[in-house]
């Protein structure tokens, strides 16, 4: 079942099934939000994974929460940040990702 995922007008929100959702930075370098979309997805599967394991879990959530927070869906808005900011956010989720490798 596929859901139907509509962008406010200032591009800044997406709205699923209702409920409004920050979106990804639209600055995004292609090969910057593979890479955390990857690392958003490996750790959607570890909280999956890691039930029973509330360590595992706790890992797998901060992986998440890192992920989202370098896509500009969580932590300062993007569309208040400088090129800069942006750039140092994303860097920043992704040295820690890859360090928690």
């Amino acid at each position: 079942m596929s859901r139907e995922v509509e962008h406010t007008d200032d591009g800044r929100w997406i709205v699923v099934d209702g409920r409004r959702w920050r979106a990804q930075d639209p600055r995004l370098p292609d090969d910057v939000r593979t890479q955390l979309l990857h690392h958003l997805g490996v750790g959607r599967s570890g909280v999956r994974a890691a039930k029973g394991d509330p360590d595992a879990v706790a890992a797998a959530r901060a992986r998440v929460q890192l992920a989202k927070t370098g896509l500009g869906e969580r932590g300062a808005r993007w569309w208040e940040q400088t090129d800069a900011e942006r750039r140092e956010r994303w860097e920043a989720a992704l040295t820690a990702l890859e360090a928690a490798d």
